[in-house]
Order: structure tokens, then C-alpha cells, then sequence
């Protein structure tokens, strides 16, 4: 058995990557969820389409920049190459960046709390997360250092899994699944705690995300080894500090005011 085919269709020159089919399934999962919650909490669901509209573009424009950026030395001898997002080559991160100027810009712009809807979005993006780890599984990237086929099978893996993780010639650790595992724990923690009276105020699940996502983070990119570098740093760790420590600054200073509870919802004015 070899490596899988990273095309899920041929049509003529037209090539479909898995890359982008798994991680346009995870967007349409998480906005069929967000369109659910965003009803109880008295958003319309029509914002949530619209946001789309623009979270998408800017998402990915933005999380394709953060890679070209920091991997210039490469880019700079292959222009022609920069826009090839279809061959991977984007950061989670980056998109991230991208959609939260969005979100803050749009929902100034229509008048929703910002807290309250990146409550909504929260759990579903750790999802789409999670899911779309499986593209770069497709592509073999996002994986770590060399192992043993021994190592691979005493984690009782899939022998597809291990089979891909073979990678010029040697085994790989699959950190793609470790961060995609961490993240989908993350999204059934969240959904099951959200909704639970009293436990949440309006921003503190968005903050939770990202306390989970960015300490998981900064693990699993300390295991891999195509990690964007600023020097001798690895940029998305430094990230990961910066988000957990903000985003724990920023829960506890919010708890000091009188927020109102998530459960609360669109009756808010606290953006």
C-alpha cells in the first residue's frame, strides 16, 4: 500500500485536492452549527452567512500571507508559486488573524455584540480545525520527526494512517493527528459546558478557545519539524504564549465588570 492520492477528482486540467475538500467540509459543518446556536442567542442567521461571505476571502488570503512571510527565502526564487494554496501551504494562524479583523469590523458594522459572536463561532472553529488537520494529512505536511514503524504500530494507529506517515523514505511522527485530536476535544468540551446556566459570560467561551487551542498548540509545534522559523524561534509557539497569557488577561479582567451571560444572548449592548 502506497501514499494516498493527495487529487479527489480529475476533470480534464481541472484538478479537486483533498487539501481543499476536507477543509471546505469542516467550514460548512461549523457554519451549519454556528447557524443553530446563533438562533438561541438571537443572532440573525443571515449575518452568519453574510460574515461568511467575507471571513472566507480574507481567511485565507490572510492565512496564505503568514506563510509566504515567513518562508520569503523560499518564495522569493517562486513567485509563480505564491498563490498555490491547493498544494498547502497556509497557517492556521494567519487565517485566524484574518477572520477576527473581520469579525470586528462586521459586527461593529451590524451592531452584534463581538463577544457574543465569536462565543457562537468558537466551538465550531476548533472543530474545522480539527477536521481540517486531515488535508494536511493528505498533503503529509504538518508532521514531526523522524520515528520508527515500531513507535507507529505500538500507537495502534490505522495502517492507512502509518502508511502516509511515511515520508521520503522515513516514518514520521503524526502531530497532524495529535493537534486534530486535541482540537476535537476541545469542540466537545466546549459544546458540552456552553449551554450549562450560570458557568459562561459573554466572551469567555471565545476566550476559552483560545486558551485550549494556543496551550495544546504550542506542544504539538514544538514536535514538528516544518515549523514556521523567525530565527532560531519557532513563530507559532511564540504565538501560543502570547494568545494564552492575553487571553487569560482578558477573561479575568472581563469577569471584574458586569458582563452579562452568554445565555443571555443578542439582549446585550456589550461588545
Amino acid at each position: 500500500m502506497g501514499a494516498l492520492n493527495p487529487i479527489a477528482l480529475q476533470l480534464g486540467p481541472l484538478q479537486i485536492h483533498w487539501y481543499g475538500v476536507i477543509i471546505t467540509t469542516g467550514v460548512f459543518i461549523a457554519l451549519w452549527l454556528s447557524v443553530r446556536e446563533s438562533k438561541r442567542r438571537g443572532i440573525d442567521p443571515d449575518d452568519l452567512y453574510d460574515f461568511l461571505l467575507w471571513a472566507l476571502p480574507a481567511a485565507l488570503i490572510a492565512a496564505r500571507t503568514y506563510y509566504v512571510v515567513f518562508q520569503w527565502s523560499y518564495y522569493k526564487d517562486h513567485l509563480n508559486e505564491v498563490i498555490a494554496i491547493w498544494d498547502g501551504g497556509i497557517a492556521i494562524y494567519g487565517a485566524l488573524i484574518g477572520a477576527a479583523i473581520v469579525v470586528v469590523w462586521f459586527t461593529h458594522s451590524r451592531g452584534i455584540p463581538t463577544f457574543l459572536f465569536l462565543d457562537v463561532l468558537a466551538p465550531t472553529v476548533i472543530m474545522a480545525q480539527g477536521i481540517g488537520r486531515w488535508g494536511n494529512f493528505m498533503n503529509q505536511e504538518a508532521f514531526g520527526k523522524i520515528t520508527t514503524l515500531a513507535h507507529l504500530q505500538a500507537l495502534h494507529l490505522p495502517d492507512f494512517i502509518i502508511t502516509q506517515m511515511n515520508i521520503e523514505g522515513a516514518y514520521r511522527t503524526p502531530t497532524f493527528l495529535y493537534e486534530s485530536l486535541w482540537d476535537l476535544i476541545g469542540f466537545v468540551l466546549l459544546m458540552a459546558t456552553r449551554h450549562r446556566e450560570g458557568l459562561y459570560r459573554q466572551g469567555e467561551v471565545f476566550f476559552m478557545y483560545v486558551i485550549w487551542y494556543s496551550f495544546g498548540r504550542f506542544f504539538v509545534e514544538g514536535m514538528r519539524t516544518d515549523s514556521l522559523m523567525l530565527g532560531p524561534a519557532r513563530v507559532s509557539q511564540w504565538l501560543s504564549v502570547v494568545l494564552f497569557v492575553g487571553a487569560w488577561c482578558w477573561l479575568i479582567i472581563r469577569r471584574r465588570r458586569q458582563v452579562p451571560l452568554y445565555l443571555a444572548g443578542i439582549k446585550s449592548t456589550v461588545k
